[in-house]
């Protein structure tokens, strides 16, 4: 993989780009947000201390969301549960705390990788067992059962079945199939996600991350 290391601490940076070298890995180690933003396609992953001195976590990773579907994984060692879950939000694959083991780093970006090499291998016919999704013909079936589904029911579908296991914010479900037309009252996810499972015969194909978003099952 070809690694962007966004760290403040010189130090760690160097002996983790030493480590992920000795793996096969190139890596690379940058300070400032805004040099990052301009190399973010020569590279698989960002490894994004959330602890920068030019900009704040939650905002760094807003703005490499913005430009990029780069894979990205926060690093924490003084924030709370609230700034790792707004990170979440804000579109970062995984968070870590730190002091974290370099065995556990590894194993957390395979993991991530392995979500994002599925996304990208699910861009056709999407088929989980008895579930068939087709995007072209915006087509549900069931069990060999065709389920009628409304325009925002198949995009909240579509989006969650073409990344299993992983979580997606609602933040990301409201700007991709809503277009960013955020309900003042949190609601509208909900009702659909709710209706939605109602048609596919229950909650065992969507689970709610609670103060996240939701993630698909694909093993349902």
């Amino acid at each position: 993989m070809d690694i962007l290391l966004l760290e403040s601490d010189k130090k760690l940076a160097a002996c983790l780009a030493r480590g992920l070298r000795r793996c096969g890995h190139r890596a690379v180690s940058l300070t400032a947000v805004e040099d990052a933003l301009r190399v973010l396609t020569e590279f698989d992953l960002v490894l994004l201390d959330l602890d920068l001195a030019d900009m704040d976590g939650v905002e760094a990773c807003r703005r490499i969301r913005a430009v990029s579907d780069v894979a990205v994984i926060g690093t924490s060692r003084h924030h709370s549960e609230v700034t790792r879950t707004l990170v979440l939000r804000a579109g970062a694959d995984d968070c870590l705390d730190k002091p974290y083991g370099f065995r556990e780093l590894t194993a957390r970006m395979d993991a991530v990788m392995r979500r994002v090499r599925l996304q990208a291998d699910n861009t056709g016919e999407l088929s989980f067992g008895p579930l068939r999704i087709e995007p072209d013909t915006r087509e549900v079936v069931l069990g060999g059962r065709s389920v009628r589904l409304t325009d925002k029911e198949f995009g909240l579908l579509q989006l969650l079945a073409s990344r299993p296991g992983a979580v997606v914010s609602r933040q990301e479900l409201m700007t991709k199939v809503w277009g960013d037309r955020w309900n003042s009252t949190g609601r509208t996810i909900d009702t659909h996600v709710s209706s939605l499972r109602g048609k596919l015969g229950g909650g065992r194909w969507i689970t709610t991350v609670h103060g996240v978003g939701f993630r698909f099952a694909a093993d349902a």
